[in-house]
């Protein structure tokens, strides 16, 4: 318990002092490459910088979780703290504890806040703020299928949760039978509703003596059961920065419809599946470092460890955007990569659990 506390509290101190630090670069430097192309209003400029400050913590928290244990462990063999535990009779697994359960906790953290629409869309308001002056852009010419219905919105106000330039195109064996066009539709009680439109029908008749086209007036009608404001502008926006609560339930809603899933699914495997690659690498990097400053160069192994540690994240981010690109699956781009990690980590941890 003693040697968990110290190392828990140093593992914390570090991993604080790196994320804070790597936020605070990543937000500086943003803001000295765009300060031009910002509002010069005060307040949206603060409430960009508070998205760019969220996002840099969604990229860069499980980088600092590994740096933090590298820290650390180059502290606790430098004051001579490691050989001291081993000579009480601690093992390496013992030693190797705090900084597994401690990640582990900071990472399911990290995974809840992913229920925050503020944290998991941070990019995607603040690029919203720099080009428009506004963390929700209107969404233009949205175009999309539902329930064997095609469905038109000139323009989509998520905030409002309104859309403008309604047309809704009723399709049947192939052919043209209605059309419900709107100046706007509102979603309320999980409906979009219309509350006065046009109702253009087309007759199965087509002949000379057919009746012809009917237009009439159309009060009061609900389209979209259950098809959120800001559902649509992601998922026909091809946006991958779901929250947990928004993912599900597009999915959901989605293989209802039959339509592809593969993104959303992706953006679920990214803030479940991806962040756990930490405490494995943790494991891994752990068992390769000396006891002792006599079998170490210091220097050496923190540039090896950062340097590999920085390859490993780079890889599986450049695989996650391959996954969102669909060009390859989402499976093997996020949830295989972490696979392998586990299982390397798992033997690191039973070879040296076995030898104590």
């Amino acid at each position: 318990m003693l040697a968990f506390r110290y190392i828990a509290m140093h593992y914390l101190k570090y991993f604080f002092i790196i994320l804070g630090a790597l936020v605070l670069f990543v937000v500086g430097f943003d803001y000295m490459e765009h300060a031009s192309e910002l509002s010069k209003s005060a307040n949206l400029l603060l409430i960009y910088l508070v998205y760019q400050a969220f996002y840099a913590i969604d990229l860069l928290l499980p980088l600092s979780l590994v740096f933090a244990m590298i820290s650390t462990k180059i502290f606790l063999i430098r004051s001579n703290a490691l050989v001291s535990f081993f000579s009480l009779g601690y093992s390496r697994v013992d030693i190797l504890k705090p900084f597994v359960l401690i990640a582990t906790t900071i990472i399911v953290l990290f995974i809840s806040l992913h229920t925050w629409s503020s944290f998991a869309r941070a990019q995607e308001f603040s690029r919203n703020i720099r080009k428009h002056a506004q963390y929700l852009n209107p969404t233009r010419d949205l175009f999309f299928t539902y329930k064997g219905k095609y469905v038109y919105f000139s323009k989509l106000l998520p905030l409002q949760e309104r859309a403008e330039g309604v047309r809704v195109f009723s399709v049947k064996n192939n052919s043209l039978k209605e059309v419900v066009t709107a100046k706007s539709a509102e979603y309320r009680d999980d409906f979009w509703h219309i509350k006065k439109g046009d109702l253009i029908t087309k007759p199965d008749d087509l002949s000379l003596a057919s009746p012809g086209i009917s237009v009439r007036e159309a009060d009061d009608l609900k389209i979209l059961e259950g098809f959120r404001p800001r559902m649509l502008d992601q998922v026909y926006e091809g946006k991958v920065n779901f929250t947990i609560i928004d993912g599900l339930e597009a999915i959901s809603l989605l293989e209802s419809q039959g339509i592809d899933t593969r993104t959303i699914r992706g953006a679920l495997y990214k803030i479940f599946i991806y962040p756990f690659f930490v405490p494995c690498l943790i494991v891994i990097i752990f068992f390769f470092v000396p006891m002792s400053v006599r079998f170490l160069n210091v220097s050496l192994f923190s540039f090896g460890a950062i340097l590999a540690t920085l390859l490993v994240w780079g890889i599986i981010m450049m695989l996650i955007e391959l996954s969102n690109n669909k060009t390859i699956p989402s499976e093997v781009g996020i949830i295989g990569p972490v696979i392998i990690l586990l299982l390397i980590a798992l033997r690191q941890w039973r070879k040296y659990r076995l030898a104590t």
